[in-house]
């Protein structure tokens, strides 16, 4: 028997892991490794960028907990997945990032295509490291895996050296362990908490990403059934409540006056669960800090002047919203409704009788929601779209309208929805994209339809970046460097062998998707938009405070 590599060792802890997928681009560095992998059972998906290999890693992790991993090699490759890498620790995605490197012998001097990796990543991971010897890969891959689970998840980063990859290596991976324990707040403590939120007059819940990783809906729509206290839901956590829900308020975090319409004005607690502050900044909902706060997270809270916590509720977020729910059930709090959520469903039901076209977003928004079922998914890249996209597309279910809020990278979802429909083959999976972000990163294309990946990519088609031109427009009453010309997307469709279409129509479009949703290839529909109609949608929502 040929003896074994610290590639092979390396390869069968990512398979004691659970990993099914490394999406990446192998190089002269990698050679060791991805020989390894092709003799296992994981699948090694080719990528075109070694960016769309990070952002299907950070989706892969958002929709099944488990880390993805992706792979790049060093210099350029390791600079090329900087920007998924960093999405993914500012969404808390949990993923692992590998990246090949120089012999170890050349690493105090100057050499062709070296840089300090681990350097480069360690503001973006919450912990990474190089393999400098093949004796600590068994620990190295455990700690790797366990950090990018631990609540609050994110990336971790391990750099692979070429010549610890091809040494010899006897050992076995160590033993895996997905039960991250917890800690629990005591008895006393959910007392406390129970009592502010029985006394207040008038609290609201404030429903964050926190709660779709851990997959606790259930237990915030029970809480908000017996308890009565309304609910919003930040860009990232659609679907927490279905929109139809009676105590659903509506989804904030474009412009401070959203908050105060959803009740937040009136409102003296604030129970924020599962909140981030990255998603939106405290200072938008408790301006004048004046809110008792309710904190229920994962994690201890961060330090924020608008964010000062009366009590932290840190632990499990199912049990501990279960446990709320039944310190509250003999007081319940009366429904109420809510201004912002009237306006802006208001809007998107008439969007049904717009005939106009170009289509505005709504009306856009309107045939893509009756296209798709409870369970589908519609992923949106980052633009004017987005803000379209988070604050009027109604959601049925958590992780069915994937917004990334975070660091908010153009060019995200092509990568990512190659990612969704790996994970969940029996849905649907639409992008919108702006002509934008989309040639950034087209290339995943290929990639699709050579996984067979049955995604709809939808570009919006204005030939701006309308979200700078709206901003510009607001601050200075004109606009300047956003023109570009676009190619021929639907030629550049067909050039990947995707089906391609054009809308001329309304009809067409509604027609379009129709018809790519059926396929069992990917598909590609360029929409003519219209983007006169203010997002804001109405002069009583305010001003925007988000960034695009």
């Amino acid at each position: 028997m040929a003896a074994r590599k610290t590639s092979d060792v390396f390869v069968d802890c990512l398979e004691a892991e659970g990993v099914r997928y490394v999406f990446g681009i192998p190089g002269e560095e990698t050679l060791d490794l991805n020989e390894s992998l092709d003799r296992s059972s994981i699948e090694f998906v080719a990528v075109r960028h070694e960016q769309g290999g990070a952002y299907m890693a950070d989706m892969y992790g958002r929709l099944t907990g488990s880390p993805g991993v992706c792979l790049g090699t060093l210099g350029p490759g390791a600079t090329n997945l900087v920007t998924g890498v960093a999405d993914a620790y500012l969404d808390h995605a949990p993923l692992v990032a590998l990246t090949g490197q120089s012999d170890l012998e050349r690493m105090h001097k100057e050499s062709h295509q070296f840089i300090d990796t681990v350097s480069l990543f360690r503001p973006i991971t919450k912990w990474n490291a190089r393999l400098q010897s093949p004796a600590i890969v068994p620990e190295a891959v455990r700690k790797a895996f366990r950090v990018a689970r631990a609540q609050k998840p994110g990336p971790t980063h391990l750099e692979l050296p070429e010549d610890v990859m091809e040494a010899p290596l006897d050992a076995v991976p160590l033993p895996v362990r997905h039960d991250i324990r917890r800690p629990m707040p005591s008895q006393a403590e959910l007392e406390h908490a129970a009592e502010l939120i029985r006394e207040a007059e008038s609290p609201i819940v404030l429903a964050g990403n926190g709660l779709v990783r851990v997959g606790a809906s259930r237990a915030l729509r029970e809480f908000a059934r017996v308890t009565g206290i309304p609910v919003a839901e930040t860009f990232m956590g659609k679907g927490l409540l279905d929109y139809e829900d009676e105590h659903f308020v509506g989804t904030v975090g474009l412009q401070s006056r959203d908050y105060a319409l959803a009740g937040f004005e009136d409102a003296d607690v604030v129970i924020t669960v599962g909140y981030d502050l990255v998603e939106h900044a405290p200072s938008n909902w408790n301006p004048n800090r004046d809110k008792t706060i309710v904190c229920v997270d994962s994690v201890p809270s961060e330090v924020d002047e608008h964010f000062i916590t009366e009590i932290d509720l840190v632990g499990d977020l199912y049990h501990i919203l279960s446990r709320l729910t039944e310190e509250l059930r003999l007081a319940p709090h009366r429904p109420r409704g809510s201004r912002l959520d009237d306006i802006v469903l208001g809007r998107f039901e008439a969007a049904k009788d717009d005939d106009a076209f170009p289509l505005q977003p709504p009306r856009a928004l309107w045939e893509i929601r009756k296209a798709l079922g409870r369970e589908d998914m519609l992923i949106s890249d980052v633009g004017l779209h987005k803000l379209w996209i988070a604050r009027m597309f109604p959601a049925h279910e958590p992780n069915t309208v994937m917004i990334a809020n975070g660091l908010a990278g153009m060019g995200i979802a092509v990568p990512t929805a190659i990612a969704a429909k790996l994970v969940h083959p029996e849905r649907k999976v639409v992008t919108v994209n702006g002509d934008g972000g989309f040639l950034m990163n087209f290339q995943e294309l290929e990639t699709a339809r050579r996984l067979g990946t049955a995604t709809v990519n939808i570009v919006w088609e204005n030939r701006e970046f309308g979200s700078i031109v709206w901003k510009q427009d607001r601050k200075f009453g004109r606009h300047f460097g956003v023109d570009f010309t676009n190619p021929d997307f639907v030629a550049l469709g067909e050039s990947f062998g995707l089906p391609s279409w054009r809308c001329e129509s309304i009809d067409d479009f509604s027609e379009h998707l129709d018809r790519a949703l059926g396929l069992d290839v990917p598909s590609l529909i360029v929409l003519p938009i219209d983007y006169s109609l203010d997002v804001t949608i109405s002069e009583e929502l305010g001003t925007e405070t988000v960034a695009t």
